[in-house]
């Protein structure tokens, strides 16, 4: 029996020198897990971790085909793996896109997935966009649509006489950006067009209605408003001699 008994005590490990009893107890554990059961939780911690990089790798994709979506199909062609992979990543990081720390959600379009902002950046992106709209016109464009917005309705040849230079391309550049519009036709010869400012220039710029129009003699000289008064009544005289 002691012969046995000192064959078991060979088979465990000795304490080592330093080493406490838990640290010893723990050891001999981990040295009578099963082997297959060890491969098998390696195999599942390295299946989640290429988990994790594939669905970075479909968040990449997501972001590149921007509006256009991504169908099931083609993230699983792009990346090599089942649609039905595919699926379950897309689930996946629709998940992780639900809570309010993103500022995207991942949406599903018949078999397109796309990101699309979340409601609560709106607000942000609507004067975000104002700003870049108005920061990309010229000082001619700007100066054209000031003549506008306190002149309307005005004809181009006006807006012409009062800077004193063409305004075909400052015009051109207010309508495509939705500041301007026609307003129709002068009855007189020629029929010239008359613009006028349209609702997003109110949008654009913060005001009400054109009477929240800052007063322009804030911002022009007593030469420039005398000047002014001249060609207003040049403008009369020459209508008058029309008549």
């Amino acid at each position: 029996m002691n012969g046995d008994m000192n064959t078991t005590e060979n088979k465990l490990p000795q304490i080592e020198a330093n080493e406490t009893v838990e640290a010893h107890e723990e050891k001999n554990v981990q040295l009578s897990i099963d082997p297959s059961i060890q491969e098998e939780e390696e195999a599942k911690l390295a299946q989640k971790e290429n988990d994790v990089k594939l669905k970075a790798i479909l968040e990449g994709l997501l972001f590149l085909v921007g509006d256009d979506g991504l169908t099931i199909e083609q993230a699983s062609k792009s990346m090599d793996i089942s649609t039905k992979k595919a699926e379950q990543l897309f689930d996946a990081l629709q998940k992780d896109y639900v809570d309010d720390s993103r500022g995207f959600e991942i949406e599903r379009y018949g078999s397109r997935y796309r990101f699309l902002s979340k409601a609560f950046v709106h607000e942000a992106a609507k004067k975000l966009f104002s700003i870049d709209k108005i920061s990309k016109l010229s000082n001619a464009a700007l100066e054209t649509l000031a003549i506008i917005a306190y002149k309307q309705p005005i004809t181009r040849q006006e807006i012409e006489e009062i800077r004193g230079v063409k305004c075909n391309s400052s015009i051109e550049t207010l309508m495509s950006k939705d500041f301007i519009e026609e307003a129709g036709r002068l009855d007189r010869i020629g029929k010239p067009i008359i613009y006028k400012t349209t609702l997003n220039f109110l949008n654009q710029f913060n005001l009400k209605s054109l009477k929240d129009l800052p007063d322009i003699e804030k911002f022009i000289s007593d030469e420039e408003k005398s000047q002014i008064v001249e060609d207003e009544n040049d403008v009369e005289i020459e209508e008058d001699e029309n008549k």
